[in-house]
């Protein structure tokens, strides 16, 4: 099993930039493909991004694409989520995910590796 634990959450203005953070325990971290989902209050959670094992493929929710960067840091146990220009509706609590299974399912369920999640609020 892997245990996460996400940081770098905070209060931005509308248009600024945070950089969210998930360290990663337990098994070796490079064995799973690592996700980012977000959930709005009362919204579902959705995805936002991904990454492969080795960090050469990623894919986004098209909504988030040009705006949000995922990269991973094996040497150091933990995925990052660059977000720029960022606006009032990403405000959500962000979660880090895991799964440990091929590449290709980016629903809540493909993931069975949880956090916490880091709350993210943009202010207009």
């Amino acid at each position: 099993q892997v245990q996460l634990v996400e940081s770098g959450g905070g209060l931005v203005q509308a248009g600024g930039s945070l950089r969210l953070s998930c360290a990663a325990s337990g098994r070796t971290f490079s064995s799973y493909i690592m996700g980012w989902f977000r959930q709005a209050p009362g919204k579902e959670r959705e995805f936002v991004s991904a990454i492969s094992k080795r960090g050469g493929i990623t894919h986004y929710s098209d909504s988030m694409k040009g705006r949000f960067t995922i990269s991973r840091d094996n040497a150091k146990n933990t995925v990052y989520l660059q977000m720029d220009s960022l606006k009032p509706e990403d405000t959500a609590v962000y979660y880090c995910a895991a799964r440990d299974t091929g590449w290709g399912s980016f629903d809540v369920e493909g993931f069975a590796y949880w956090g916490k999640g880091t709350l993210v609020t943009v202010s207009s």
